[in-house]
């Protein structure tokens, strides 16, 4: 495997982390399994290589259910509903390290208080187009799956195999769930590598992936069939389907946090079908959050930060739509019509 940090890089690392007493990791709001993955194997690492730091990972907002079995997701702090306690925390911190994000709004209010505090940072990614002058060290690469291996790779790098299990397990989980469970994103032979790599850690893959997918409550099945029995949409000319949730049914089927993780991928599985889009109600916020999935060469990524404020990879992308559902839905027509010619080819 070719390196991916520089000489360059390779120093601030060690000089940053070095000077650091106080270490804050973060990650973006709605933490996925390569966020909360992200995050707790990079605390693990530096807790044994930087005995003296005391070390946090807050995260923007609650993280689903179906994560909290991570090892280190116990310790994670939520700034939302919490910010009395928490601000104190970064405030008072020397270094933040920004996981699986490029830039300081997809942390919402958080990215605010890291904006307003000034201390050194690092960045850690793999999403396109990291805003400009983020951070002191920033570690992004786009042509890696997940920021679970961009942080395998950068380790390796600077000391060779020293994962834990739970380490390996969270950097498993990470790299994952980005990748659909290595059905996209996941073409490349190095990626095996470091799955190899990973198992000789003493990784339980198959649990790992039970955990994860294997863990529905009859509620959420419920829930699963009812949103493709009466809620889903085809588009046939466009080859699109189209998915809504309301707070409404999200209180009817009692749906937890993550219940809906995995729902956009499902109607891929129909023959034809180039284009996914989810709309769900937030819990918190008065907006709609969407969650787009493609085959091939569609590029949610494009579509999501031209029509819904967000963005993310090829073909899984994501962003939000502040009004009401009929609005999101609006908004959803007039981005397939822009992009009809693409999702016809």
């Amino acid at each position: 495997m070719s390196p991916i940090l520089t000489e360059q890089q390779r120093a601030l690392w060690q000089s940053l982390l070095t000077a650091a007493h106080h270490i804050v990791i973060t990650c973006h709001r709605g933490p996925d399994g390569d966020a909360i993955g992200s995050t707790t194997a990079l605390a693990s690492w530096l807790r044994r290589h930087y005995p003296e730091a005391d070390i946090h990972i807050i995260a923007p907002n609650i993280f689903p259910d179906f994560l909290h079995w991570i090892p280190g997701a116990e310790d994670i702090l939520v700034y939302e509903n919490h910010e009395d306690g928490v601000r104190p925390i970064v405030e008072a911190a020397d270094i933040v390290i920004m996981c699986d994000h490029g830039e300081l709004k997809r942390m919402w209010t958080l990215g605010d208080v890291v904006r307003d505090h000034p201390t050194p940072r690092i960045m850690l990614d793999h999403h396109l187009d990291p805003e400009p002058d983020i951070a002191d060290l920033v570690i992004s690469h786009p042509d890696l799956s997940s920021t679970c291996e961009v942080l395998l790779r950068v380790i390796l790098e600077l000391e060779g195999l020293p994962f834990t299990t739970s380490e390996a397990t969270s950097l498993y989980t990470g790299m994952m769930t980005d990748t659909g469970a290595f059905t996209y994103a996941s073409t490349r032979p190095e990626i095996y590598e470091l799955i190899s790599i990973l198992l000789s850690c003493g990784i339980d893959k198959d649990k790992i992936y039970r955990n994860v997918f294997f863990t529905y409550s009859p509620n959420r099945m419920k829930l699963m069939g009812y949103l493709l029995y009466v809620k889903l949409d085809i588009w046939k000319k466009a080859h699109t389907s189209v998915m809504t949730f309301t707070n409404a049914e999200r209180r009817r089927f009692g749906a937890v946090n993550g219940d809906t993780e995995g729902f956009v991928n499902l109607p891929l599985q129909i023959y034809g079908m180039k284009l996914s889009i989810f709309l769900r109600e937030d819990t918190e916020h008065p907006c709609i959050r969407v969650s787009l999935r493609s085959v091939d060469d569609f590029p949610c990524n494009e579509m999501a930060a031209e029509f819904f404020g967000g963005g993310g990879h090829k073909n899984a992308a994501g962003g939000e739509v502040w009004g009401t559902m009929d609005d999101a839905l609006e908004l959803a027509k007039k981005a397939v019509n822009k992009y009809i010619d693409q999702l016809k080819n």
